[in-house]
């Protein structure tokens, strides 16, 4: 504040006048004064030391030195500045100078403030009057003359100060250019160190693994170890085993000696017994085929075509019918005699007892059971395993009980099982006995129906309509015959055959009628191909058996048939009139036998011509409503029983 009013004066004084103040009437700078110039410097040093580029600082003139040449003070005049030592009083350099440091601190300058202090005093004490203004210029001039010198010294400063500057730049430009270069090395060391970590992390992983490796190697060392130590402990038991068991070898082998003496002996022994024992199959194979040639002559003498009458016992339903006009002769074991009361033709009160006898090769009352009537076929089922064709049907009028006697009831049992079932069980448990004396065999099946003159197959469970069924021979040389498109079933055992049955028997077809609730609408036709081998003896054999359940006879008037039923009784006893045809034509031995006029006698052709053995059933009613038609299906029977076919012969090669 102070040297703003001093500069203001002196301004005003120079305006009023332009004369030059003496030096001698220059008022010294305070103190103060002092130190606020050397705080800008400072201020401005730092500056300067971090800018590039040095900018001098400005100093501050009065008006009246600036506007006005003032003239050159004599060097006698201006104050000389105290020397304290080597030092100046008003620029004092600074001791130590820093190298090697990236930034350079700022240089204090010491001021000699005595000099100073002493010219104020003196100004203090020469204090000019106001009305003085040609002293007061002069002390103004004097300052300005101090100022000057102190700014030649500060210029002298400035300028070691900036070579100083420039000496730090290099330095700061040399340590960067270090710096950086020590950066680079710093990020290569640190690349490098983090290569090395992680290798060293790699090694860390291995040394782990390698640790776990050696432990696993020491664990499996130390089983190893302990596994030698029982096998060393096993071998010495087994070398004394082995010890013991060369002493009981020796023994063995004096034994040995003694038992090959022995098997020798056996040897020969067993030599002998086997040519006993073919000895023996030879008599047994002889006595096998004297067997089966005596069983053919006491078949041949019962005849080729038999005949066995069955009478159905009465029903639970029937109880209340008339039943009494079947008698069995007691003296005749094979005949049978049918009565019935008929009007006298002489009065028509009288009433005479007619009598129908009929003798047949056996006769079953309705006491008998299934077994017993199986019994007496068991030895024509015995011909089929002989190579022997053999045909069993049941005949007689709907309800006589065709169907219980060839299949057996609904509930099927042990006891109630019919001819077919039980024909197979012999069948199968006769072949498994031959197996003993060389004989293999192999059986086919195959389960049709006939109706209205067409063929089903009964092991279909869904027939296709679209195919055809027709009976072919199997070359223009033989007379065997095939169904087309028929499925032929090969059987291993009894319970394969009796899952056939039950499929044919689900399948079969059948209708209500006035004579039967239940009445088979169908022939059904089962057939079993027998082929057997005996490869010791080189003899084969090839029969088929025939088992047939007839649709049953009856007459239109009694059932009562319209539509399909009717047309059903026409096609049912037109094929069994054709049967009886070709039964009669080769009793007569003509030249021309109907197979062709209907399917049933075309399939069966190969099982009733003069090389098959025959077997009918013919079933009867125990009801008298019935007498008519069981007459009529006994007369029927009896001409065929009167038959003679001729001699039967097995297909053998």
């Amino acid at each position: 504040m102070m040297d703003n009013s001093i500069e203001k004066k002196c301004q005003a004084a120079a305006k009023i006048s332009r004369l030059p103040v003496p030096p001698s009437r220059k008022r010294a700078l305070s103190d103060e004064n002092l130190d606020q110039m050397t705080r800008v410097k400072r201020v401005q040093g730092r500056a300067k030391a971090s800018s590039p580029e040095v900018e001098r600082p400005a100093v501050r003139v009065a008006a009246s030195i600036a506007t006005s040449r003032p003239r050159v003070a004599p060097a006698a005049a201006l104050p000389k500045p105290q020397v304290i030592g080597r030092q100046s009083l008003a620029v004092i350099r600074p001791k130590n100078r820093i190298v090697g440091v990236t930034s350079a601190a700022p240089i204090k300058p010491k001021v000699n403030t005595s000099a100073s202090a002493t010219s104020a005093t003196a100004g203090d004490k020469k204090k000019r009057a106001a009305w003085d203004l040609k002293g007061q210029v002069n002390d103004m001039k004097d300052k300005v003359t101090n100022y000057k010198s102190k700014v030649q010294n500060l210029s002298g400063e400035n300028t070691r100060l900036l070579s100083t500057k420039d000496q730090l730049q290099r330095q700061v430009e040399s340590l960067s250019s270090e710096n950086a270069r020590l950066s680079e090395e710093r990020c290569s060391l640190a690349s490098k160190l983090q290569s090395e970590q992680r290798k060293a992390a790699v090694s860390e992983k291995e040394v782990t693994r390698l640790s776990e490796l050696s432990r696993r190697q020491e664990e499996e060392l130390a089983a190893q170890k302990r596994l030698i130590e029982e096998l060393q402990a096993a071998n010495k038991s087994l070398t004394q085993q082995i010890m013991d068991k060369e002493v009981k070898l020796i023994c063995v082998q004096g034994e040995n000696t003694t038992l090959r003496d022995t098997v020798k002996a056996q040897s020969e022994e067993i030599t002998a017994l086997k040519l006993s024992i073919d000895q023996r199959d030879a008599q047994v194979h002889t006595l096998e085929t004297e067997r089966r040639h005596l069983h053919n002559m006491v078949q041949e003498l019962k005849g080729n075509i038999r005949v066995f009458c069955r009478v159905r016992p009465t029903l639970n339903s029937e109880k209340n019918q008339t039943a009494g006009h079947i008698c069995y002769p007691s003296n005749d074991e094979k005949g049978i005699i049918l009565s019935k009361l008929e009007e006298s033709h002489v009065g028509r009160e009288k009433k005479e007892a007619v009598k129908y006898d009929f003798n047949f090769d056996c006769i079953f009352p309705p006491s008998c059971t299934q077994e017993t009537v199986f019994e007496e076929i068991s030895l024509l089922v015995q011909s089929a395993l002989d190579g022997y064709p053999v045909c069993i049907f049941a005949y007689g009028q709907t309800g006589s009980g065709k169907t219980y006697t060839m299949e057996g009831p609904d509930d099927v049992s042990h006891d109630t099982m019919g001819m077919i079932p039980r024909a197979i069980r012999q069948i199968f448990h006769s072949a498994e006995e031959l197996k003993i004396k060389g004989w293999q065999y192999k059986f086919t099946a195959s389960f049709l129906e006939i109706y209205n003159e067409s063929l089903r197959d009964l092991l279909v469970h869904r027939p296709d309509k679209k195919v055809e069924y027709e009976i072919r021979k199997v070359n223009s040389s033989s007379n065997q015959v095939y169904v087309t498109n028929l499925r032929y079933v090969e059987v291993s055992s009894e319970d394969e055959v009796h899952e056939l049955l039950k499929t044919a028997k689900a399948n079969r077809s059948v209708a209500k009628t006035a004579l039967n609730d239940r009445s088979s609408r169908s022939h059904s036709v089962f057939q079993l191909k027998i082929e057997g081998e005996n490869v010791t003896r080189d003899v084969r054999t090839s029969s088929v058996l025939s088992l047939i359940d007839l649709a049953g006879s009856e007459r239109l008037d009694r059932s009562l048939s319209t539509g399909d039923r009717l047309k059903e009784t026409q096609s049912i006893n037109t094929s069994l009139s054709t049967l009886g045809m070709v039964i009669t034509s080769l009793c007569n031995k003509e030249s021309h036998i109907p197979y062709r006029n209907s399917k049933l006698t075309y399939l069966l052709q190969n099982s009733l011509g003069g090389n098959a053995k025959v077997l009918m059933f013919v079933n009867i009613s125990p009801l008298e409503e019935n007498f008519t038609e069981s007459v009529n299906s006994l007369r029927f029977a009896s001409k065929v029983n009167e038959c003679v076919i001729g001699t039967a012969r097995a297909n053998r090669k």
